[in-house]
């Protein structure tokens, strides 16, 4: 296999397409990155010094506007979460949200959510790994594409304290089941549920979510616990 190859195979946690960056979004940046941003390193991170306590963690990875996470973090005070998303005008979204809310138990990284997760974050750190609406890539060709694959899994999986948590969520049908697929065949993780877990109260409606709701689009959410 040559470089080329490596790199296509790569596992890749996003495509960028960064869409329109407002003044506002780069004022966040300006203004907000010293406190909620974390600059990738390539090493790992002491999160009892970057928080200021010792706390169960939460990584939520493709956070899009920050909505959900904006929501966690208030609703769940007594934990930290670090928010993962390479698209910039979502970071700076979130980082206006947060200030203005004086909200202080969350961290971004705007970088890639592989490379973090596989040097900055130290195996067994994690309490909870949340991921909502990946990107389906719906044609065929491209479902290699799609975060949730089993080498990922398994890293995931390694990156939680036994009795931690993934949370999946999608509303592309076929998606739901190959991650029920690909979640049911890692060794580290067993299912809540039967199959598909009912949707837990911590995880609000999105507007994204209720648009597709009220055109008869359904939502699956998948809740495994780390062995």
């Amino acid at each position: 296999m040559n470089d080329s190859d490596a790199h296509e195979r790569r596992i890749r946690s996003f495509v960028l397409r960064q869409g329109r960056f407002t003044p506002a979004q780069q004022r966040a940046f300006d203004q907000h990155w010293t406190r909620y941003g974390l600059d990738y390193t390539g090493q790992p991170r002491d999160f009892d010094a970057v928080f200021a306590r010792s706390a169960q963690r939460v990584l939520e990875i493709g956070f899009g506007n920050g909505e959900q996470l904006l929501h966690s973090a208030q609703a769940e005070g007594e934990r930290d979460f670090i928010g993962v998303e390479v698209h910039r005008p979502g970071v700076g979204r979130l980082m206006n949200a947060l200030a203005d809310a004086d909200v202080r138990n969350v961290r971004l990284y705007n970088h890639d959510a592989v490379e973090v997760l596989e040097h900055e974050i130290a195996p067994g750190a994690l309490d909870e790994v949340r991921i909502y609406f990946p990107d389906p890539w719906h044609k065929k060709r491209h479902n290699k594409r799609r975060l949730i694959q089993a080498e990922f899994v398994t890293k995931l999986a390694q990156h939680l304290r036994p009795g931690g948590y993934i949370h999946c969520a999608t509303d592309w049908q076929p998606y739901a089941e190959q991650m029920l697929e690909v979640l049911s065949a890692e060794p580290l993780l067993r299912n809540t549920a039967a199959d598909y877990a009912p949707k837990p109260a911590y995880r609000p409606l999105t507007k994204f979510e209720n648009r597709g709701l009220k055109l008869g689009h359904g939502v699956w959410d998948l809740v495994f616990e780390r062995l």
